[in-house]
Protein backbone atom coordinates (compact mmCIF):
# COMPACT_ATOMS: atom_id res chain seq x y z
CA UNK A 1 0.00 0.00 0.00
CA UNK A 2 1.44 3.91 -0.72
CA UNK A 3 2.74 4.58 2.48
CA UNK A 4 3.53 2.30 3.77
CA UNK A 5 7.49 0.93 4.17
CA UNK A 6 8.02 -2.90 3.01
CA UNK A 7 10.39 -4.60 6.66
CA UNK A 8 13.64 -4.98 5.47
CA UNK A 9 14.80 -9.02 5.79
CA UNK A 10 16.86 -10.31 8.59
CA UNK A 11 20.70 -10.43 7.59
CA UNK A 12 21.65 -14.00 6.41
CA UNK A 13 22.44 -15.81 9.83
CA UNK A 14 26.25 -16.89 9.58
CA UNK A 15 26.56 -17.88 12.77
CA UNK A 16 26.47 -21.18 14.39
CA UNK A 17 25.17 -22.23 17.77
CA UNK A 18 27.09 -24.81 19.65
CA UNK A 19 26.37 -26.95 22.54
CA UNK A 20 28.85 -24.84 24.66
CA UNK A 21 26.10 -21.84 24.37
CA UNK A 22 28.94 -19.93 21.95
CA UNK A 23 27.61 -18.63 18.70
CA UNK A 24 30.47 -18.88 16.43
CA UNK A 25 30.61 -16.56 13.63
CA UNK A 26 31.68 -18.06 10.52
CA UNK A 27 32.52 -14.92 8.32
CA UNK A 28 34.53 -12.66 11.74
CA UNK A 29 35.03 -15.98 14.00
CA UNK A 30 36.07 -14.51 17.67
CA UNK A 31 38.44 -17.01 19.32
CA UNK A 32 36.33 -16.48 22.19
CA UNK A 33 33.61 -18.00 20.90
CA UNK A 34 36.09 -21.40 20.43
CA UNK A 35 35.60 -23.79 23.14
CA UNK A 36 37.62 -27.43 22.94
CA UNK A 37 34.49 -28.92 24.10
CA UNK A 38 32.68 -28.05 20.50
CA UNK A 39 35.76 -28.79 18.44
CA UNK A 40 35.84 -32.43 20.14
CA UNK A 41 32.55 -32.82 19.72
CA UNK A 42 32.46 -31.70 16.53
CA UNK A 43 35.27 -33.20 14.83
CA UNK A 44 34.24 -36.50 16.74
CA UNK A 45 30.71 -36.80 14.82
CA UNK A 46 32.45 -35.47 11.45
CA UNK A 47 33.01 -38.61 8.84
CA UNK A 48 36.27 -38.79 6.94
CA UNK A 49 35.24 -39.58 3.41
CA UNK A 50 32.17 -38.65 3.13
CA UNK A 51 31.71 -42.19 5.35
CA UNK A 52 32.85 -44.16 2.90
CA UNK A 53 34.61 -46.35 5.38
CA UNK A 54 34.81 -49.80 6.37
CA UNK A 55 33.85 -50.97 10.11
CA UNK A 56 30.98 -50.66 12.40
CA UNK A 57 31.31 -46.91 12.94
CA UNK A 58 32.52 -43.79 11.01
CA UNK A 59 36.43 -42.84 11.02
CA UNK A 60 35.71 -39.60 12.14
CA UNK A 61 37.76 -36.45 11.81
CA UNK A 62 38.88 -36.36 15.29
CA UNK A 63 40.17 -39.91 14.87
CA UNK A 64 42.54 -38.63 12.10
CA UNK A 65 43.43 -36.23 13.84
CA UNK A 66 44.42 -37.99 16.64
CA UNK A 67 46.51 -40.52 13.82
CA UNK A 68 48.15 -37.49 12.25
CA UNK A 69 49.44 -36.09 15.37
CA UNK A 70 50.60 -39.64 15.80
CA UNK A 71 52.36 -39.59 12.86
CA UNK A 72 53.94 -36.39 12.96
CA UNK A 73 55.35 -37.34 16.68
CA UNK A 74 57.16 -40.23 14.80
CA UNK A 75 58.60 -37.73 11.81
CA UNK A 76 59.31 -35.39 14.46
CA UNK A 77 60.16 -36.84 17.56
CA UNK A 78 61.61 -33.87 19.64
CA UNK A 79 58.66 -31.54 18.65
CA UNK A 80 57.62 -29.61 21.21
CA UNK A 81 54.11 -29.96 22.60
CA UNK A 82 53.23 -26.60 21.21
CA UNK A 83 54.10 -28.18 17.38
CA UNK A 84 51.98 -31.26 18.19
CA UNK A 85 49.36 -29.24 18.95
CA UNK A 86 48.98 -27.73 15.91
CA UNK A 87 49.37 -30.96 14.31
CA UNK A 88 46.32 -32.21 16.46
CA UNK A 89 44.56 -29.21 15.93
CA UNK A 90 45.29 -28.70 11.71
CA UNK A 91 41.57 -30.23 10.69
CA UNK A 92 39.72 -27.96 13.59
CA UNK A 93 37.82 -25.54 11.40
CA UNK A 94 35.64 -28.65 10.15
CA UNK A 95 34.39 -29.00 13.42
CA UNK A 96 31.94 -26.04 12.18
CA UNK A 97 32.37 -26.42 7.93
CA UNK A 98 32.55 -30.30 7.76
CA UNK A 99 35.25 -32.54 5.94
CA UNK A 100 34.99 -31.54 2.46
CA UNK A 101 36.25 -34.14 -0.04
CA UNK A 102 39.21 -32.64 -1.92
CA UNK A 103 37.54 -33.02 -5.25
CA UNK A 104 34.48 -30.47 -3.95
CA UNK A 105 36.96 -27.84 -2.61
CA UNK A 106 38.49 -28.35 -6.12
CA UNK A 107 34.80 -27.06 -7.65
CA UNK A 108 34.30 -24.64 -4.44
CA UNK A 109 37.38 -22.99 -4.98
CA UNK A 110 38.47 -19.85 -2.82
CA UNK A 111 35.79 -18.81 -0.95
CA UNK A 112 36.00 -22.11 1.03
CA UNK A 113 39.70 -21.78 1.65
CA UNK A 114 39.40 -17.71 3.23
CA UNK A 115 36.23 -19.56 5.79
CA UNK A 116 38.56 -22.23 6.56
CA UNK A 117 41.76 -19.83 7.29
CA UNK A 118 39.73 -17.49 9.42
CA UNK A 119 39.04 -20.27 11.52
CA UNK A 120 41.80 -21.69 12.12
CA UNK A 121 43.37 -18.57 13.08
CA UNK A 122 40.47 -17.71 15.33
CA UNK A 123 41.52 -21.84 16.63
CA UNK A 124 45.21 -20.95 17.57
CA UNK A 125 44.49 -17.83 18.96
CA UNK A 126 41.92 -19.17 21.64
CA UNK A 127 44.72 -21.77 22.49
CA UNK A 128 47.62 -19.35 22.18
CA UNK A 129 49.04 -20.65 19.12
CA UNK A 130 50.62 -18.55 16.15
CA UNK A 131 48.15 -17.17 14.32
CA UNK A 132 49.99 -18.69 11.20
CA UNK A 133 51.97 -21.64 11.12
CA UNK A 134 56.10 -21.37 10.17
CA UNK A 135 56.17 -23.11 6.49
CA UNK A 136 58.71 -25.64 7.83
CA UNK A 137 56.07 -26.75 10.44
CA UNK A 138 52.98 -26.72 8.22
CA UNK A 139 54.87 -28.97 5.64
CA UNK A 140 55.69 -31.36 8.18
CA UNK A 141 51.94 -31.57 9.58
CA UNK A 142 50.99 -31.70 5.53
CA UNK A 143 53.32 -34.44 4.97
CA UNK A 144 51.57 -36.05 7.93
CA UNK A 145 48.33 -35.39 6.78
CA UNK A 146 48.98 -36.95 3.56
CA UNK A 147 50.84 -40.23 5.54
CA UNK A 148 47.74 -40.68 7.27
CA UNK A 149 45.49 -40.33 4.52
CA UNK A 150 47.14 -42.93 1.86
CA UNK A 151 46.76 -45.41 5.07
CA UNK A 152 43.39 -44.42 5.38
CA UNK A 153 42.70 -44.77 1.52
CA UNK A 154 44.08 -48.14 1.42
CA UNK A 155 42.60 -49.51 4.26
CA UNK A 156 39.51 -47.92 4.99
CA UNK A 157 38.38 -46.32 1.94
CA UNK A 158 39.13 -48.91 -0.96
CA UNK A 159 41.83 -47.51 -2.55
CA UNK A 160 44.58 -49.75 -4.35
CA UNK A 161 47.88 -48.64 -3.19
CA UNK A 162 49.11 -47.47 -6.96
CA UNK A 163 45.67 -45.13 -6.86
CA UNK A 164 46.56 -44.02 -3.21
CA UNK A 165 50.21 -43.56 -3.95
CA UNK A 166 49.20 -41.24 -7.28
CA UNK A 167 47.23 -39.10 -4.84
CA UNK A 168 48.75 -39.21 -1.20
CA UNK A 169 52.43 -39.90 -2.08
CA UNK A 170 53.60 -43.67 -0.96
CA UNK A 171 54.32 -42.72 2.88
CA UNK A 172 58.62 -43.32 3.07
CA UNK A 173 59.65 -44.06 6.40
CA UNK A 174 56.47 -44.78 8.65
CA UNK A 175 55.68 -48.14 9.46
CA UNK A 176 51.80 -48.64 9.80
CA UNK A 177 52.48 -50.93 12.75
CA UNK A 178 50.64 -49.52 15.96
CA UNK A 179 48.66 -46.64 14.37
CA UNK A 180 45.27 -45.92 15.29
CA UNK A 181 43.45 -47.28 11.93
CA UNK A 182 40.59 -48.88 13.18
CA UNK A 183 37.85 -46.54 13.45
CA UNK A 184 36.43 -46.54 16.85
CA UNK A 185 33.14 -45.21 18.73
CA UNK A 186 32.17 -41.66 18.75
CA UNK A 187 32.37 -41.15 22.71
CA UNK A 188 36.00 -42.74 22.77
CA UNK A 189 37.23 -40.77 20.29
CA UNK A 190 35.97 -37.52 21.51
CA UNK A 191 37.30 -38.02 24.94
CA UNK A 192 41.05 -39.12 23.54
CA UNK A 193 40.75 -35.92 21.41
CA UNK A 194 40.03 -34.15 24.84
CA UNK A 195 42.35 -36.03 26.99
CA UNK A 196 44.88 -35.89 24.35
CA UNK A 197 44.44 -32.06 23.55
CA UNK A 198 44.89 -31.70 27.57
CA UNK A 199 47.78 -33.54 27.66
CA UNK A 200 49.52 -31.38 25.46
CA UNK A 201 48.32 -28.57 26.96
CA UNK A 202 49.64 -29.31 30.51
CA UNK A 203 53.17 -29.83 28.98
CA UNK A 204 53.13 -26.68 27.57
CA UNK A 205 52.54 -24.98 30.95
CA UNK A 206 48.61 -25.23 30.47
CA UNK A 207 48.16 -21.96 28.13
CA UNK A 208 45.09 -22.38 27.37
CA UNK A 209 43.28 -19.25 26.52
CA UNK A 210 43.76 -16.61 25.13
Amino acid sequence: MAGVKTASRDKTRAWQRMLSGRRLDLLDPSPLDVEISDIAHGLSRVARWNGQTAGDHAFSVAQHSLLVEQIFSRIEPDASPQRRMMALLHDAPEYVIGDMISPFKAVVGGGYKAIETRLQVAVHLRFSLPATMPAPLKAQIKRADQIAAFFEATRLAGFSESEAVRFFGRPRGIDPLGLDLFPRATQNVQKDFLDRFFALDAARGGKEGV
